[in-house]
């Protein structure tokens, strides 16, 4: 569920509709970006003018233009009606990629960038909790760093048994998974049943009242003019959007141009993947952004230790489904 309405949209009546004053906003952002300027200065322009955001401010910054251009409500769905043609979409993707190949990152950036890809992304099955970075002999040349349940320890003692992953086994994780989606992209085909829509306590209320306004013929009173617009309010609270058509066609964005992977792609990652869980018998569940799960068992069985960790050295494992 949103937590607001996208720039551009306004909730009519219980529908959503272009607000033409903020799809102004929205326009100038993406014309400005293909013309060549940079989100940053983008975002420094908005904020001079006290233009407001989504969440109804005027500080604008990097982060929050770069989620308007990628965001593909614009190009219209079952709820929101198109706002940016797809041309200019897919026009404003492909620059921000020749972009980020064309300025590169950092060495800290990489760093950075390597020590948080994972966080809170990668769940123990076991317990539900999610896994954190430990340090074996910190501060040591023989330092090793591994992805462990967050409730492996509590109190000095082991709790969790899962099994312990290292950055390079999250990725192999990952490419095998995106290279199995890859080979079977029918699945990005497939059609998500929805659910019907749930009421609360309230809007059933609200909904009660209209009625009874309505057969009251009390058709110009305050009460009910209200009450419609609380009914409109409440409905779109009520309303779980649905993203599956979107983050399907996320993903097939990111995809459409590769076969096969043999390298971890952050970036991509951080797009698709919305988390992955762990099982004690090396069972592996990677699920992307729109509810696809690949299932995956390590070749061989793991076996723990004492503490917890694998005794085989799990970076030349291979998945299989």
């Amino acid at each position: 569920m949103q937590s607001h309405m996208p720039l551009g949209y306004k909730m009519i009546n219980g529908n959503i509709e272009i607000d033409d004053k903020q799809a102004k906003t929205v326009k100038a952002i993406f014309e400005e970006y293909i013309k060549g300027k940079s989100m940053l200065a983008i975002a420094k322009e908005l904020t001079e003018k006290g233009i407001l955001n989504a969440n109804k401010k005027t500080n604008w910054n990097h982060g929050s233009v770069g989620k308007i251009l990628q965001n593909v409500k614009y190009m219209g769905e079952t709820y929101y009606p198109k706002l940016i043609d797809e041309s200019d979409f897919e026009k404003v993707q492909i620059q921000r990629k020749e972009r980020e190949i064309k300025l590169g990152r950092t060495t800290l950036q990489n760093t950075m960038k390597k020590q948080s890809v994972f966080n809170r992304k990668i769940f123990c099955g076991e317990c539900g909790a999610y896994y954190k970075v430990y340090a074996e002999h910190a501060g040591k040349k023989s330092e090793k760093k591994k992805w462990k349940c967050k409730k492996y320890l509590i109190n000095n003692k082991v709790n969790c048994r899962n099994l312990f992953y290292t950055n390079e086994e999250l990725k192999d994780i990952f490419i095998d998974a995106v290279n199995e989606l890859i080979q079977k992209k029918w699945m990005l085909e497939k059609n998500e049943k929805k659910e019907p829509l749930k009421m609360s306590f309230e809007l059933r209320q609200t909904e009660s009242r209209i009625k009874e306004l309505e057969q009251e013929e009390e058709y110009s009173s305050t009460e009910l003019a209200l009450l419609i617009f609380k009914r409109a309010e409440l409905m779109y609270n009520c309303l779980k959007v649905d993203d599956y058509k979107n983050n399907t066609e996320k993903i097939k964005v990111a995809l459409q141009d590769k076969k096969i992977i043999s390298e971890f792609d952050e970036e991509l990652f951080e797009t698709i993947i919305k988390h992955i869980t762990v099982y004690q018998d090396a069972k592996v569940e990677v699920e992307f952004i729109n509810g696809i799960i690949i299932k995956m068992e390590l070749e061989y069985k793991r076996k723990d230790e004492k503490d917890g960790s694998s005794k085989k050295d799990g970076s030349n494992h291979t998945a299989t489904n």
